[in-house]
């Protein structure tokens, strides 16, 4: 017997914005069951809506299995929790989804990120029964697929709903709502690139911007007690990068220098571009040579603005390393000291561009460092990093 009659067709288009369709079945005899598999993708990330159809036998709860061809890597779901090991993903029910009579139907989402192809899945499983198959699925118990090349376990718990507004072009986009643990997990890792002490990083289930979590940074003072949240840019897809994210303080900045933002920059011998403050305004501040966006001049100064406590702010970042150039928004709107436009400009960006500087960062960190004793508490939520802007 065939197990693969009724075999899935895909229709894969490479342009961004386009569709893909997959359905598995009908066979001579009934299927197990049916997958409708819809793509919209970009240059490197991808969402996927998958509607799953019965076959003859009732289930109280659902697994759908798969295998990728490439190299895609699931970062986010909704309406499913989804795990990924290597190739192999599964995708299993929640409590309010989880009965599936026969011939029933059920919905559920994820986004990922991918480069080279993106081939539809072709082995779609209900039950641990392929859809191919006309036997019906016999047993409700969760199958985990194997892999004959395991590599990595990514834990990605759903939302109650789609990814975050504003993240649909997105290569990078969490809220943070898959996080079950007290530490970030999944896609992020907790630490210094230099040394750790009594500053802390913790999944908050009290303050949100959106949905019903955030991280939470306890920022101490002093250089050994750095604390941040990581996670790397690889697969992105360009050297010309959007990041977004929420952030909510405590402390005014202060006047002495910290920051709440670093990014490995492999064109500047692996030193960090910084975002921060000092002189209790917004800056930039480049770890080579120290330099600052604005100088830090009372003329500089001016031109930046500070960070709002006790509420939470959208700061938008641009890293155009072929230009060279950077640019800055608080709340959508820009910080005319938080650029650079590659003229010199007095106060401005005159002493960053007293060197060439074209960026090519590698990871994206959100947490606290301070070089004297100022401490924060902070709060990141809505995070996202793609090729274009993507707004608050």
């Amino acid at each position: 017997m065939n197990r693969f009659a009724g075999a899935l067709a895909a229709l894969c288009l490479a342009a961004a914005g386009t569709t893909a369709v997959v359905v598995a079945g009908p066979a001579a005899a009934a299927p197990a069951c049916s997958v409708a598999y819809r793509v919209n993708q970009w240059q490197s990330g991808y969402t996927a809506d998958i509607t799953v159809t019965n076959g003859a036998t009732t289930a109280s709860s659902w697994t759908l299995t798969w295998h990728y061809a490439g190299n895609q890597s699931v970062t986010s779901a909704w309406n499913a929790t989804v795990r990924q090991t290597g190739t192999a993903v599964t995708a299993q029910s929640l409590s309010y989804n989880g009965a599936l009579p026969a011939g029933g139907s059920v919905s559920f989402g994820l986004q990922g990120t991918y480069s080279g192809t993106n081939d539809t899945p072709t082995d779609f499983a209900l039950n641990g029964v392929s859809c191919g198959d006309p036997a019906p699925p016999t047993s409700t118990t969760p199958t985990t697929p194997t892999s004959t090349t395991p590599t990595s376990t990514t834990p990605t718990t759903t939302t109650s709903g789609p990814p975050p507004a504003g993240c649909t072009s997105a290569a990078i986009c969490d809220d943070f709502e898959q996080q079950t643990g007290s530490t970030p997990g999944g896609r992020w890792t907790v630490g210094a690139a230099n040394c750790t002490g009594t500053g802390t990083v913790a999944v908050d289930s009290s303050v949100a911007h959106s949905g019903s979590r955030s991280i939470k940074v306890t920022g101490q003072g002093g250089y050994c007690n750095h604390a941040f949240l990581g996670t790397s840019l690889t697969g992105v897809g360009s050297n010309h990068l959007f990041g977004r994210f929420w952030v909510r303080h405590t402390t005014p900045l202060p006047t002495g220098h910290v920051a709440f933002m670093a990014m490995r920059d492999t064109a500047d011998g692996g030193r960090d571009l910084r975002a921060g403050g000092q002189n209790q305004a917004l800056q930039w501040n480049r770890e080579s040579d120290d330099a600052t966006l604005p100088a830090q001049s009372p003329a500089g100064v001016a031109q930046s603005v500070p960070l709002a406590t006790g509420t939470w702010s959208c700061f938008e970042f641009e890293v155009d390393g072929a230009a060279g150039r950077l640019r800055t928004w608080l709340n959508s709107a820009e910080v005319p000291g938080l650029v650079v436009d590659g003229v010199p400009t007095p106060d401005i960006d005159q002493q960053w561009l007293a060197k060439t500087w074209r960026p090519a960062v590698t990871d994206l960190r959100l947490g606290w460092e301070s070089y004297a004793g100022d401490a924060d508490t902070l709060w990141y939520d809505d995070v996202a990093v793609g090729t274009t802007r993507i707004g608050c």
